[in-house]
């Protein structure tokens, strides 16, 4: 498996920029796209936009390379019920997409890269649970730290008042997985943000593994890992040092999603007590 290899460091001085035109309107940061430094990450790619989100979608991979959101505080604050309808993208060439076979008894969440989370309409919500939105990802990693990671960066929007966030997959070594015989398995996750109003940004790197371990890394760092040239329009300067990013493993608010069963069992006994 040897189309997806790094180390990118070398890479990047002999490949040729491919810059990544794009077509969804308001979703990154100067509606410039990342650009694509890794050629081989080119073949069969293709941009998706959706009402919340965009991303570019690998036919090699069957994932996205990435997926892009514009976070706003007013964003935020609604609400629509998670719907769970995963499904294949008919906007996909059948022979470059998931399925849901694919994924079936492979021991690999659906994880998504754009968080059901942060949809606040019912269409988004349906969106977000295309496969093209998903990567195979390890459940305890996709429940705990990966979780975490994701109210972190809600916490962070309400703090600063938007964020453009770009959360993709990273396929090194040269023994990547597959499930299905097809879907290859990221060996790291990434979540990539910036600050408008101060013109910083930083990103969250993870293994794709059962761990509660992250690093914030520069988004400098960054592209020399993923390949990929992140916010465009971003400032070299600002991209060689890494803001300050929230702890994923501290509570962000008062949202359920965040409680842990002992906070859950606390509040059920509080209600009993106050009912009778």
């Amino acid at each position: 498996m040897k189309l997806f290899l790094l180390p990118i460091a070398s890479l990047l001085l002999s490949t040729a920029l491919f810059s990544a035109p794009t077509q969804c309107s308001g979703l990154y940061y100067g509606d410039e796209a990342p650009d694509i430094l890794n050629t081989k990450l080119l073949p069969k790619t293709k941009e998706l936009c959706y009402s919340s989100f965009a991303l570019m979608h690998s036919g090699i991979s069957r994932t996205p390379l990435w997926s892009a959101e514009h976070l706003t505080q007013q964003g935020l604050r609604h609400k629509s019920k998670r719907t769970n309808d995963f499904h294949p993208d008919d906007q996909l060439n059948a022979d470059e997409r998931a399925e849901l076979s694919d994924y079936a008894r492979s021991g690999y969440d659906r994880g998504h890269m754009a968080p059901s989370a942060d949809m606040g309409t019912k269409q988004s919500q349906h969106e977000c649970f295309t496969l093209a939105n998903m990567i195979p990802q390890n459940g305890e990693n996709n429940r705990g730290i990966w979780s975490a990671i994701e109210s972190a960066t809600r916490h962070l929007t309400n703090q600063k008042g938007e964020l453009y966030v770009i959360t993709g997959p990273i396929f090194s070594g040269s023994q990547v997985k597959r499930i299905g015989g097809r879907v290859l398995v990221p060996t790291k996750l990434y979540k990539a943000i910036y600050d408008p109003s101060s013109g910083r940004g930083a990103a969250y790197l993870v293994s794709n593994a059962p761990t509660g371990d992250y690093e914030v890394v520069s988004i400098f760092e960054l592209e020399q890992i993923s390949g990929l040239k992140l916010f465009p329009k971003m400032t070299p300067s600002a991209k060689q040092k890494a803001m300050d990013l929230p702890d994923p493993q501290e509570r962000h608010g008062s949202s359920y999603n965040n409680l842990t069963n002992k906070d859950i069992i606390h509040l059920l006994e509080t209600l009993l007590k106050w009912i009778f």
